[in-house]
């Protein structure tokens, strides 16, 4: 029988995981509380939250774990977590992905970047930020984002047996996928040797911040547009797709495009920028100018569309997409 490092008022350790559809979230939640109710002893629970199911869009999977003598009476959400697990590190511009933490919790997040560059991007004030490079490590053992978390969140959460998951993971592979099973562990272990952390206390005279529910709207009597306008809805020209990359993008290579339209006609969120130009004859002909980002959500289907390879699968690095962006010239948009 373990002893779990942390307790709230209601005897849980709780942890939640910020994603988006596609990356195996939810997966991971049912793998790692399986893995602490049957491998250590504890009582246990997970579940997920989400929108609809489909790739990209946000997800949620809450984990809570007690001892044998604690019941769950409680399958609420997670709002207050020990333990964050961020799988998609844009997240945080559209999703308060800390909400809730603690002073001493933990962040891990799927990112490049330092635990600095982290903590001013997340406006984290105090506790453990770590670091995983999950999708570079799944892209190098063709294998998925969710094993190299799990090795991670199994560094951090000590009180948990990596052998035990190493079990769980071939239960659940080795019928239907053997192959995918060696692949699979080599990324569980490399996310659980590769985590990198780093630990900052609250400065002195600072607190966190007080705790607001998830479901409280942020458009009210009091916040809501004249007239009560949605300003944002799902397919309006503000829609920022970004966040649903998974790691990859297109890059376009204007020297081999022949301006076919290809991409364009597979594209399922008009990311394609056009103008109208004369040719060497002096003829109007639509030209490609580049792809506007904000669209791009990253299915890579121009790319297996592009006879010429004018479009690569690349994977995103941070800023690219802002630095080579080509907007859409909207003659109704307005920059606000």
């Amino acid at each position: 029988m373990v002893t779990l490092p942390k307790l709230n008022d209601l005897g849980f350790f709780e942890i939640r995981l910020e994603s988006i559809g596609g990356l195996g979230a939810n997966l991971a939640g049912k793998m790692l509380a399986e893995a602490g109710v049957v491998g250590v002893g504890l009582n246990g629970v997970s579940f997920s939250s989400y929108g609809s199911e489909k790739k990209g869009s946000a997800v949620k999977a809450h984990i809570r774990f007690c001892d044998m003598d604690t019941r769950i009476r409680d399958t609420s959400p997670v709002e207050r977590p020990h333990v964050v697990g961020v799988f998609h590190e844009s997240l945080s511009k559209t999703v308060n992905v800390i909400s809730g933490i603690y002073e001493d919790s933990t962040v891990l997040v799927n990112s490049t970047k330092t635990p600095d560059e982290l903590k001013e991007k997340m406006k984290l004030r105090g506790g453990t930020i770590a670091v995983i490079d999950a999708i570079g490590i799944s892209l190098e053992e063709k294998n998925r984002v969710n094993m190299a978390m799990l090795g991670a969140l199994f560094r951090l959460c000590d009180f948990l047996d990596p052998d035990v998951m190493r079990g769980v993971i071939r239960k659940s592979l080795e019928k239907k996928y053997p192959l995918a099973v060696a692949p699979a562990l080599r990324t569980f272990d490399r996310g659980y040797d590769e985590v990198k952390f780093q630990t900052y206390a609250l400065p002195e005279g600072e607190t966190m911040p007080d705790f607001v529910r998830f479901d409280t709207p942020v458009l009210g009597y009091e916040t809501q547009s004249i007239g009560g306008v949605i300003t944002n809805p799902g397919n309006s020209i503000l829609k920022d797709l970004s966040i649903s990359r998974a790691g990859m993008m297109p890059h376009f290579h204007e020297d081999k495009c022949i301006h076919c339209a290809s991409c364009d006609n597979v594209c399922p969120d008009f990311c394609f920028v056009w103008d109208e130009l004369p040719d060497k004859k002096g003829r109007p002909q639509m030209f490609l100018q580049g792809i506007d980002y904000q669209y791009c959500k990253g299915c890579l289907k121009c790319v297996q569309a592009c006879p010429t390879e004018a479009l690569t699968n690349e994977r995103e690095e941070d800023g690219y997409a802002d630095l080579n962006r080509m907007p859409h010239r909207f003659n109704l948009a307005i920059n606000s």
